[in-house]
């Protein structure tokens, strides 16, 4: 028997001072409170109570064991009372992982909305584009874009994310405009160095998995705005989010090529450990963060 219910028991029988009492106190049988006095006194190898035919009293050490019980059970009150307040109020530090520049660009307003909204809750925020270990490195949950792989985390799509293939008005000038895959110019490829297309079958990344065999691109960068901004000074094209291209898109800055041949969409997630232990904090931060961004994000729109 775990000693926590040893110590109730205990308790129980000192404050009615009756076996009897206690035991129609705890909804059990005389016996088995007995039972449970006698193996806590055995644990503590000293006698708890004096025991008379009609009362029992509480020895020296038994008025020294009621204190540290009492104590005892109060803090553990205490501690679920406390930790319950984690599973109904959204309160506490998340840590979280987020691309770089999704956050810098977007997801620093959701974030500044979400805690206008809860308060009480704390984001540590850690930015990068590789593939991390969310529980060996501590996260509660990682933003991640793409097809992910399966694995014992849970995945939560919170948007869709449509890719483009870009070019500044300069580099179609110069070069012209491609009408197939097979016409880009592998030596102008800006390539963002953490994608994986290895699920990937449609035209156009066969297309530039060739031509990267045939000659090296002329940037590789793992940040996906330093590849725009070199693609808007007509140095080459880049195939990106529209998350990072939409606002350049809208203002003419760089043109879409090649519509038709552009991969399906992929989506943008929240990773995490567990399902039914998810923390109120963070099953409020992804309700938020879906209800922000919606299916259909508001820089496609």
């Amino acid at each position: 028997m775990d000693r926590l219910t040893l110590l109730k028991t205990f308790v129980v029988v000192a404050n009615e001072g009756s076996f009897t009492k206690a035991a129609v106190r705890l909804d059990t049988s005389n016996q088995l409170v007995s039972k449970y006095v006698a193996q806590l006194e055995k644990h503590l190898d000293t006698r708890l109570f004096n025991r008379t035919t009609r009362k029992i009293h509480l020895t020296e050490a038994g008025r020294q064991c009621l204190q540290h019980a009492n104590h005892i059970l109060e803090s553990i009150n205490d501690m679920e009372s406390q930790l319950g307040l984690f599973n109904t109020q959204a309160k506490g530090t998340l840590h979280v992982s987020a691309p770089v520049s999704f956050s810098t660009l977007h997801l620093a307003g959701a974030i500044g909305a979400f805690q206008h909204a809860h308060p009480h809750v704390s984001i540590n925020l850690q930015l990068n584009d590789r593939k991390i270990d969310v529980i060996d490195e501590g996260f509660d949950v990682a933003i991640r874009a793409g097809h992910l792989a399966s694995s014992s985390l849970v995945a939560k799509k919170i948007t869709t994310i449509n890719l483009a293939l870009c070019v500044s008005p300069a580099y179609l000038k110069k070069y012209g405009r491609p009408l197939h895959p097979s016409d880009l110019k592998p030596e102008h490829y800006l390539e963002y160095s953490y994608v994986n297309y290895d699920n990937n079958q449609s035209e156009l990344i066969a297309a530039l998995k060739a031509n990267a065999q045939k000659s090296p691109p002329k940037l590789t960068a793992n940040n996906g705005e330093v590849l725009t901004n070199v693609a808007k000074q007509g140095e080459g094209y880049v195939l990106q989010p529209t998350f990072i291209v939409g606002e350049a898109l809208k203002k003419g800055e760089l043109v879409s090529i090649l519509d038709e041949y552009i991969p399906q969409s992929i989506a943008l997630y929240a990773v995490y450990p567990h399902r039914k232990l998810i923390s109120n904090k963070l099953r409020v931060f992804i309700d938020f963060l879906c209800n922000y961004f919606e299916d259909t994000p508001f820089w496609d729109r």
